[in-house]
């Protein structure tokens, strides 16, 4: 609660935190074929990052789009784990406690265009 505090304030001494984790979360969505073998590399129409607080810490969201035949769930995943990845880094000094748990896929959809 403490470190979402220094967040909130901008106190954290590496940065604003919220907006580097968007930015790497989206970076990385764009290499994930470089990350993971055999996933294709998809041309992404959008990447979003969305992170909401709350008193029990921070919730990241990716939705990813693309116009290609596969998924992009992989891309998602990647861009929710690096976001965090981010965050924990940002804040590992203010907080030896933090944890990353239930990274998942919510939902996916395909839409026919």
């Amino acid at each position: 609660r403490e470190t979402l505090d220094l967040i909130r304030k901008d106190q954290i001494a590496k940065g604003n935190v919220f907006a580097t984790a968007r930015i790497a979360g989206i970076q990385a969505a764009k290499q994930t074929a470089q990350l993971i073998p055999l996933c294709h590399t998809l041309p992404l129409g959008e990447v979003k990052i969305d992170i909401v607080t709350s008193n029990e810490g921070a919730e990241v969201k990716c939705a990813a789009q693309t116009i290609a035949q596969t998924g992009v769930e992989m891309e998602a995943l990647v861009g929710v784990a690096v976001a965090l990845l981010t965050i924990y880094d940002m804040c590992k000094a203010a907080d030896k406690e933090m944890q990353i748990y239930d990274v998942r896929l919510i939902s996916k959809t395909k839409r026919h265009v």
